[in-house]
């Protein structure tokens, strides 16, 4: 068959029903749109670009004009992000934000709050960036951390995205959080509260889940999970959502390669190290030291006759 005569012939069919399914599904959901995903990751840039400025640019910067750059960008990511909120508003919330002006108030003042929080963000990645130095001694500068390291790429994203979230932004934060997952193999729920000086070395698949709590001086490994026991259902069988699922892992603790800590009671104590592979689904105190107990490796030599 002639594909162009197909197209003629039998593609419409295929176009209605794709039609169809979206005008049942897609845009009954009011979705923000595929448009939307990109414009959320322009926003990410400029913030990310104004919090440090010519990382990311295509060229060197005159730094004696990052003031200007600065000040670009963050009108830039302010005019974009207040009409996604806005939008997000719209589809998510429109029985709390019934008005245009009500929506259109309330996205600029979250946009407004997040600007104005960039200083402190700022701050606070600073000692992220110290403690992968400190924590690394494969690390011969900051400078090679900021440009290199996927744990302050997934980390400067997290903290933007957890101040929209605490301002209760409807799926922005998840887009910006799984943007980060997409860039290093690193997936940090926006709703996870995490302190200063955080590290995570070399960082794969690592996962930290919405209610988990991370104090400061906190060192994880790649392949680490802090994750949920198990979903509590409620009389329909759907999971019951806004409970704690996560664990809280206390100030500074260690936790090595491949170690999984779940549950929303499980509470690893200060200045404990957890080692590679370990199964944690209980709290441990602080200052403790947990092992897996196998037995050691069965190692053998043939000696050749």
């Amino acid at each position: 068959m002639e594909l162009n005569n197909w197209l003629n012939r039998d593609m419409p069919e295929v176009a209605q029903k794709l039609e169809k399914i979206n005008m049942d599904h897609f845009f009954k959901e009011k979705t923000i749109g595929f448009a939307g995903k990109e414009i959320v990751y322009k926003v990410l840039f400029h913030l990310r670009s104004a919090l440090f400025p010519g990382v990311y640019e295509n060229y060197p910067i005159d730094e004696t004009r990052a003031n200007i750059l600065i000040g670009n960008r963050i009108r830039n990511a302010a005019v974009d992000l207040s009409n996604l909120i806005e939008k997000a508003f719209k589809n998510e919330c429109a029985m709390k934000y019934k008005t245009l002006v009500e929506r259109r108030d309330r996205a600029n003042e979250i946009t407004i709050h997040l600007i104005n929080k960039l200083p402190e963000i700022r701050e606070t990645l600073n000692t992220d960036i110290e403690a992968a130095y400190n924590g690394d001694p494969a690390a011969l500068n900051t400078e090679e951390i900021l440009l290199s390291y996927p744990s302050i790429e997934a980390i400067s994203i997290y903290r933007i995205a957890h101040v929209l979230y605490a301002m209760h932004v409807p799926l922005i934060p998840r887009m910006m959080s799984e943007y980060a997952h997409q860039l290093t193999g690193i997936d940090i729920h926006p709703g996870a509260e995490i302190g200063e000086s955080f590290f995570i070395d070399h960082g794969t698949g690592v996962v930290i889940g919405e209610t988990c709590i991370i104090g400061k001086n906190v060192k994880i490994y790649q392949g680490v999970t802090l994750g949920a026991k198990s979903f509590p259902l409620d009389e329909n069988g759907n999971p019951i959502k806004g409970i704690k699922r996560h664990p809280e892992i206390e100030e500074g603790v260690v936790i090595y390669a491949g170690a999984t800590i779940l549950g929303g009671d499980t509470v690893v104590g200060h200045d404990s190290t957890i080692g590679g592979n370990v199964w944690l689904t209980h709290s441990v105190p602080p200052f403790s030291q947990v092992y897996n107990s196998q037995p050691s490796p069965t190692i053998t030599q043939s000696v050749p006759k």
